[in-house]
This record gives structure tokens, sequence and C-alpha cells, in this order.
């Protein structure tokens, strides 16, 4: 079955489904699955120490797919120093990266550099305020994140049934759905409600070629809708993660006041890293969304998006049997 939209017409891709950036597991061998399955995937550079790097993760990548896959430019202060954000657009561009998708911060200075070098822009926002934003600065579409998503939702708290029909009534652009989405039936809720596809992160660390450790696979096929957590907000920066020891730390450091210096040693990224591939599930914060109490099973990238296009064809077909065109 295909489903084709603004969005697949756009990258040239056969099903509307993109892959979110996740620090350190967005590499090449997951990323090219989910482009050789029809997807987009997207290296994440904040994964990269150096342009070298993210130059080389690009090399192999291309090595595995001939599809297109885009990079994600992490914008945040405490992740990507401005020096280093110039570094991975120049790459992207000298590379011929067909599409970027950035987030932390507004996206205005590097438009003119992308669009002249032929590259896609899409940027992720958390309201539909910052949406608007983008859209008037030039990009080409937008990822607008619901309350549920891992990582970081934003600070007003409204999930992706409400920001999401919003955004796509107020913008002209194509808007993504990210925060909820993890197979037929919310890929077809998603483009119900006006979006153009859907962007995933926590379905895709639960698969067969995400690196992350057995431990936390199995911790996601067990774990609950309530087994996350939001973290962060004291620093407003509001992240959402799995419900582990790291996190419990973080909720009593920022209720007796704790600064953004005070935490890093628990949310720095490079915990994280260690965590993730040691398998210690208590170590460091893990972004995860909600919708991980939806997830059950650990399958390849193909296998999952297959699932969700067969799921997809069977919604349709029985909605249409409800107005007799089934």
């Amino acid at each position: 079955m295909a489903i084709k939209t603004r969005i697949t017409e756009m990258f040239g891709i056969e099903h509307p489904i993109l892959q979110g950036g996740m620090q350190w597991l967005a590499r090449a061998e997951l990323v090219s699955a989910v482009s050789n399955a029809g997807g987009l995937g997207f290296l994440t550079a904040v994964s990269c120490c150096s342009a070298n790097e993210l130059r080389e993760e690009i090399a192999k990548t291309r090595d595995l797919t001939d599809k297109p896959f885009g990079v994600n430019i992490s914008m945040l202060p405490v992740l990507m120093p401005g020096d280093l954000t110039n570094a991975f657009v120049d790459v992207v561009c000298e590379e011929g990266i067909p599409v970027v998708e950035t987030a932390g911060r507004n996206p205005e200075p590097y438009v003119a550099k992308l669009k002249s070098a032929g590259v896609k822009l899409i940027h992720k926002v958390p309201a539909v305020r910052f949406a608007e934003k983008a859209a008037s600065v030039g990009v080409d579409a937008v990822t607008v994140v619901g309350f549920e998503c891992g990582g970081h939702p934003g600070m007003d708290d409204v999930p992706s049934l409400i920001v999401l029909p919003k955004a796509a009534k107020a913008l002209n652009i194509p808007v993504i759905a990210a925060g909820g989405f993890c197979d037929g039936r919310s890929l077809i809720a998603a483009l119900a409600l006006g979006a153009e596809g859907v962007l995933m992160g926590t379905r895709f660390m639960a698969s067969k070629e995400s690196p992350m450790h057995d431990n936390f696979k199995q911790w996601m096929v067990e774990a609950q809708e309530t087994d996350t957590l939001m973290v962060e907000r004291s620093i407003r920066n509001a992240a959402r993660i799995m419900k582990n020891d790291a996190a419990q730390t973080v909720v009593r450091m920022e209720a007796e006041g704790a600064t953004l210096q005070d935490l890093l040693p628990v949310i720095a990224g490079s915990v994280g890293r260690e965590a993730y591939f040691s398998g210690d599930i208590n170590l460091g914060t893990i972004a995860c969304g909600q919708v991980v109490g939806r997830i059950h099973e650990i399958g390849t990238i193909k296998e999952i998006i297959d699932g969700i296009m067969a799921e997809a064809e069977q919604i349709i077909a029985r909605l249409n049997g409800l107005n007799g065109k089934g």
C-alpha cells in the first residue's frame, strides 16, 4: 500500500514515516534501515564529536543505502556549541544531504545557506506559535511534538491530539506529527488530524537495529505508559525520560533547587551513552515517550514499517466500509 502526501513527494520516500533524532542510537545502521524500508532516516549530528566524524557517518550510511536520508541537528546550547552547529551545517551542504531537521532554537541563521545548497529544512517545535515563526523564516516543513513525546516536549503540556490539528490549520507548509505514534492506527489518526506524516523515536529505539543494550529493549517491552516522567522543568528545558533511578535523582535535585551545572553530571549525554551500551538502565536519563506503553515486541525496522503500513491499509478499508465504500 502507498500513502502519498506532501512529505513523501517532497523527499521521494515510499511511506510518510520519519525517524526521530536519537543521540548515540541514530547511526548509519539504524538510519539506513529506516530509509531502506521506505521511510526517512536521520543521522543525529550531536552523536558526533566533530564535523569529520559526521562526514564519516554519512559515508557509512551511503554504503548501506541508496535511498534518501537526512541529518538531525539539535541547536540546544547545552548540546551543541554554535561553532559546531556551523560546522555540521557546512558538512550537510557539502555532502549534498537532501534534508536537515533542526530543533532547540530559531533556525533562521541557517536557512539561506541550506536553501542555497538545495537542502530542505524541517524544524521541530513543541507549540503552534513556534511553528508559525519557523514557517515565517522559510523552513520547508515543521515537526510538531505533543506532550507525550520522549525528549523535549516544551513547557505547555499540550498533547498531540490538540497541538497537531491546530498547527495543520494554521500553516500552509507540511506538518509532521510526533509524540505518541507507533503503528498504523496512530499514523491514520495523524493524517486525519492534518499531518502529512509521522516522526517516531521511541518506536525505533525498540528495534533490532537499535544499538542500545538489550536490557533497555526488554524494559521497553515490559513498560507501561506511566513508566516515564518529566524532568528539567526548573531549568525550562522540560524533558520526558524513562522512570529510573537517575530520573528520580533529578526530580529530587530539582526539588532542592539544583542549577543546570548541578544537574549536568546526571543528565549529560555522555552518561546516557554509557548507560545505553553498558546496559545499566538506572545510570542515565534516557529519553522515552509515553507510547512505550503500546510497544510489545522488538522487530526489525522493516517489520515495524511494513506492519504500520499493513495496519493502516486495514483501517482505511474499515473506515471506507462505514460509509458504504468498502
